[in-house]
């Protein structure tokens, strides 16, 4: 379960226009204020430029990483005119720059997931084909020679032959729906390991292997559907339908999972031998710069255990390299941020308490903690082969900051970006350059073009048309603070004050927050808040007379691994505490209104929500949850059984839910939910508010049809918005 949404990287374009007075709500809903930026970046293999599409979807350019300056147009849909083509959702450029695939007609599937439609363009003789002409595909990919482009339709691989006239070839033929998928991940390994992809090519562009999922004995759910506006669903004018998938709650059958290789000359398949758990996982497979090897990762289903081996596709044969444990479970990013080069394996692990980074060689022996202290690596830019540097990104600067580094091979380590605020990277090929995005709390982010050592060479976007509408609306006041609980625990948050802020006036508060396992609300960046675009949503209600804050209590991210596992086996107990615990300590501030204060949350930050307000003490006189997860029977495999463990391993745990404590609800709720989630069933709202019912408990509910996690599409989420608001006022004025 990830925030899925509100933590945005500047990469849309900011709508040009000039607003004026109050905000408006319809605005803050259609993402008005989140400022310009640079879109589908990606770094080209010469290390001295990079491609980026066009702001109108028309072209693709290359960049100098120098200057910034477009070197050469790559592609332009204006150019080669081809039929059924009018706009490119995204682009992939082959490894020897000689051909490129164009995506169009895109359809989302899950949250990473989606079918396209792509046409191959070649660079030198400007002729555009469609990749294949029997249906969408799925993740395709350049082998690394250029010669070939697997991708994925209907569970199954194929292949394209690039020198034999594109010729088509299919690799597996045992692909079905809801039962076996073969290079692309299921529902819960898509959502829970961050993944669209689960196939590669070896180094030598000779053997490719996949990850097969058998999720024939997985039982799945059926959401129903509607004919509905925006999208409209014509087939369901006469009687509703119903999308069905395989969907695995928390103690479960899982997919069974295996690696196969595919001999291109030979055309031989084989699987494996990969020792993989029964009810274990394949998080990831990497190419390794030895061509006779590919990595796999494997992760037992109580996901404290993390094994990486060298395999050979061709033998089958398998060598653990390296085995990394947790006593209570490893954080995801050990996963999603291995970083594998031809020389090197970067692990980052909590083994001392921190989330640091680990060097090894590719036989698995380790070379040298790349660097060490009471902070956590925030993210793994990589690692250059030629001198054994690590480039990152870490909280070192404090818990609400993040900087980029680079540690030498000789122990020294250099801050890139030493400006205070959120920094992040995109680095060239050989890390001569990067890309630098920077923004804090009170500023919309700025893209720089930046050396090796940090200097700024060019300013790509810096809002400077945000900016100067911002500075003449006189927005309330965005500011970082610490509290301590009662317990004596220490606990960042930031405020948004009203622009006519008074001190001896007494506010009523909004509370937001998430607080799922290693998240972080609290940073100083212009990302920040319920709809983020600079806490613009907040400045809304703070033009209503709101104060609005949000407080990251324990079992949030960037704080170590004893401050964000101490929820271990019991999630949402500590966590409602702890906002209970800010909101008393809120109270005491001789500008707040303690009869007045509500919480509200969405996905975790909606289960939390009801958690504070069933927690006892009845701080809270209204909340609003959306989406929640109301029962950790209810949700997902590896996600819930990550921090809890099965339910029949931990009952007691599993008996920390809002169900359970629907009679202790206190304060006036209102629930909402889209009927169409494929991640936090309705179901959890269903059985919620038939657990109120029975305890006389009186509510409101707000149901959206056919709408995901996300509860957008058309004018959904700005009467979601509105509605909010409406609530509050209602309750706290």
């Amino acid at each position: 379960m990830k925030r899925f949404f509100w933590t945005a990287v500047l990469l849309f374009p900011f709508v040009s226009a000039m607003f004026a007075g109050n905000l408006n709500l319809a605005e803050i809903s259609k993402w008005q204020y989140r400022g310009d930026g640079i879109r589908a970046v990606k770094t080209a293999q010469d290390g001295e430029t990079y491609t980026q599409l066009s702001s109108d979807g028309r072209k693709v350019e290359s960049h100098s990483f120098k200057t910034g300056k477009t070197v050469s147009v790559l592609f332009d849909l204006d150019v080669v005119k081809t039929a059924g083509v009018d706009y490119i959702d995204g682009y992939m450029v082959s490894p020897n720059g000689r051909q490129m695939l164009i995506q169009t007609h895109t359809e989302s599937i899950y949250r990473h997931s989606f079918k396209a439609e792509y046409y191959l363009y070649n660079m030198g003789s400007n002729r555009m084909v469609p990749l294949s002409k029997n249906g969408p595909q799925q993740t395709p990919l350049f082998s690394p020679d250029g010669s070939l482009v697997a991708f994925v339709r209907d569970g199954n691989i194929f292949l394209v032959k690039l020198l034999y006239d594109n010729a088509e070839v299919q690799v597996t033929k045992d692909g079905k729906r809801n039962a076996i998928i073969n290079g692309i991940p299921d529902w819960v390994n898509e959502e829970e390991f961050a993944n669209d992809r689960s196939m590669i090519f070896t180094a030598d562009s000779r053997v490719l292997v996949w990850v097969k999922y058998d999720e024939s004995k997985v039982k799945q759910y059926s959401m129903p559907l509607f004919k509905g506006l925006n999208p409209e669903y014509k087939q369901y004018d006469e009687y509703p339908g119903a999308y069905t998938y395989k969907y695995p709650v928390a103690g479960a059958d899982n997919a069974t999972t295996s690696v196969w290789s595919f001999d291109i000359a030979s055309r031989q398949t084989r699987q494996l031998q990969v020792p993989i758990d029964a009810d274990g996982y394949v998080p990831r497979i990497k190419q390794m710069g030895d061509a006779s090897k590919v990595m796999v990762t494997t992760l037992n289903r109580h996901q404290d255990c993390l094994r990486i081996y060298a395999v050979n596709p061709l033998s089958t044969l398998c060598q653990l390299l390296i085995e990394e444990r947790d006593a209570k479970y490893l954080k995801e990013e050990c996963i999603t941020s291995l970083v594998v080069t031809n020389r090197y394996i970067l692990l980052p692990s909590q083994r001392d308490g921190w989330l640091h980074l680990y060097l090894y060689n590719t036989n698995g022996q380790l070379l040298r903690q790349v660097e060490t202290g009471n902070y956590d690596v925030a993210d793994v830019y990589g690692v250059d082969d030629a001198t054994g540097d690590v480039y990152y990104a870490s909280h070192e600067q404090g818990a609400v900051e993040q900087q980029v580094y680079v540690a030498h091979s000789n122990g020294k380590r250099n801050c890139l970006t030493p400006k205070k605020g959120w920094n992040s990277a995109i680095f060239a090929k050989g890390f001569k350059y990067f890309i630098s995005q920077w923004s804090d709390i009170n500023t919309p982010a700025v893209f720089s073009l930046c050396d090796q050592r940090g200097k700024t060479l060019s300013t790509l976007v810096d809002n400077r048309e945000l900016n100067g509408w911002l500075k003449s609306m006189n927005l309330g006041k965005r500011e970082l603070f610490t509290l301590t609980t009662a317990d004596g625990v220490n606990l960042n948050g930031w405020m948004v004050k009203p622009a006519d802020f008074n001190p001896s006036k007494k506010y009523p508060v909004i509370m937001f927050q998430y607080s799922g396992p290693g998240s972080q609300s609290v940073k100083n960046a212009w990302g920040v808040g319920m709809a983020g675009q600079g806490a613009m949503l907040e400045q809304y209600l703070a033009q209503r007379g709101y104060l609005c804050v949000c407080v990251d209590g324990r079992g949030t991210g960037a704080r170590g691994a004893e401050f964000e596992k101490c929820t271990y086996l019991q999630m949402g107990e500590l966590e409602s505490h702890d906002q209970v615990e800010a909101a008393l300590w809120l109270a005491k501030q001789k500008y707040v209104d303690g009869q007045r204060m509500a919480i509200w949350g969405w996905s975790f930050g909606g289960f939390n929500t009801l958690m504070s307000m069933s927690e006892g003490r009845g701080v809270f006189r209204a909340g609003i949850a959306i989406a929640p997860p109301t029962s950790w029977k209810y949700y997902d495999t590896i996600y819930t059984e990550r921090f809890m463990r099965t339910p029949k391993e931990n009952p007691n745990g599993y008996d920390i839910t809002p169900i359970k404590r629907a009679a202790q609800l206190q304060g006036s709720l209102l629930l909402c939910h889209g009927m169409a989630d494929d991640n936090v069933h309705f179901r959890n709202t269903a059985e919620y508010t038939e657990a109120l019912v029975q305890a006389d408990k009186d509510f409101s509910q707000l149901v959206y049809t056919n709408r995901n996690h996300s509860i957008a599409g058309g004018n959904t989420r700005n009467h979601l918005f509105r509605q909010c608001v409406k609530f509050f006022d209602k309750e706290l004025k």
